[in-house]
């Protein structure tokens, strides 16, 4: 078989040659070119309008997605123990609801008696505040008027109009269908992400054209899954000694067990929610105070043991436990729990930590954005 001719070379080969007879290297690849400042406030503007419209849909999903993180450790370890998949996340699951349902049902009534009574107790409350803020209030009056009269207005009352909307009941009914789906949605897409969610990681991360970007994917999951279990298993244990606490100390004032762990269980939930959470539990234990005391430093008391204890864990003993990793800027943290509080309401207060903490994580892995990592400490 005879061997093929060799290819001449063209004139444009030929003046593509330099000196040493060697073609020159290929030009650098263009750049591609960047967005500019207003496309990508419009994205972000888009991307915030469609998280707010779409809440009943993705709220859900987040929801199901952190569980499902936080129970993937526990699921594992029932595979090393040989059990399947599928029957772990069921026992998870199941754990889970009877450790909320039995717990709801030691506070149901506590709380029930607590909304009966709101009505008539606040009729005593309401002295024991009049005579706390009535300096302040006579004052404002006082510069009220004055400013009226300095500015020929008269010093009467307007007349204040308060509508009523007549389709309240309505707008109830209609509405506990919807968020009783809701829950159901969650717990279904839950175990779903628990048996599933790693197959479907898999198959994702296999999308992906590069090894080097399979291997950093897998280990940005990986860190995320194993920090996010730690953070919230952490802050868990803390929070619910903080309630034990709390409830421990009420008990010790008089009282009732069952009402003493109520405030427990509350001050436990607003503390997932840094800053705003435990502000709303010292007012709470304010009112608490007023209605179950006569007597004006008793009711001072819940608040300030309240107080004592939060500034007990969060400058203390919460920052010695999860050390630097988990640490953010409050300015950040404070930015974040407005913008999801904003968007999501009491969901948004309780998902922007874990939501910040694995931006962090993120930013922290990839590289060339470790300087915006270090923005958020």
């Amino acid at each position: 078989m005879s061997a093929r001719p060799p290819v001449a070379a063209t004139n444009d080969d030929i003046a593509a040659l330099d000196e040493d007879g060697e073609l020159p290297p290929s030009p650098p690849p263009t750049p591609r070119p960047r967005s500019s400042s207003a496309a990508l406030v419009l994205a972000t503007l888009a991307v915030g309008f469609t998280l707010w419209a779409a809440q009943e849909l993705v709220l859900p999903i987040l929801l199901a997605m952190f569980f499902a993180l936080i129970g993937n450790p526990i699921i594992r370890g029932f595979q090393r123990l040989y059990v399947p998949r599928f029957l772990g996340a069921l026992i998870v699951l199941l754990g889970g609801l009877f450790a909320a349902g039995a717990l709801g049902n030691q506070l149901i009534e506590p709380a029930g008696e607590w909304i009966r009574q709101v009505p008539r107790e606040m009729k005593q409350v309401a002295p024991k505040l009049r005579d706390l803020y009535k300096p302040m209030l006579d004052a404002n009056k006082a510069a009220q008027n004055i400013a009226r009269a300095a500015g020929g207005e008269s010093t009467s009352r307007p007349v204040q109009v308060i509508r009523t909307e007549a389709n309240e009941p309505f707008k109830i009914l209609t509405a506990t269908p919807r968020r009783v789906a809701s829950v159901l949605a969650v717990v279904l897409l839950t175990f779903f992400f628990m048996v599933y969610g790693q197959q479907l990681q898999r198959n994702a991360i296999a999308l992906l054209p590069t090894r080097q970007q399979k291997k950093l994917t897998v280990e940005i999951l990986t860190s995320i899954e194993g920090a996010i279990s730690r953070y919230v298993l952490t802050i868990t244990v803390i929070n619910t000694c903080l309630g034990l606490a709390l409830s421990g100390a009420l008990y010790w004032l008089g009282v009732p067990m069952q009402e003493a762990l109520l405030w427990g269980t509350m001050a436990a939930i607003l503390n997932f929610a840094p800053y705003v959470g435990p502000l709303i539990g010292i007012i709470i234990m304010l009112l608490m105070g007023f209605v179950a005391f006569d007597d004006l430093w008793p009711s001072l008391l819940p608040a300030g043991i309240y107080l004592a204890l939060h500034t007990l864990e969060g400058q203390i003993i919460t920052p010695i436990i999860l050390g630097h990793s988990m640490r953010l800027s409050p300015l950040v943290l404070i930015l974040a729990l407005m913008v999801f509080g904003w968007l999501w309401g009491i969901v948004g207060l309780l998902l922007a930590v874990p939501l910040l903490v694995c931006v962090k994580l993120v930013l922290a892995r990839v590289e060339g954005l470790t300087g915006w990592a270090r923005l958020l400490e």
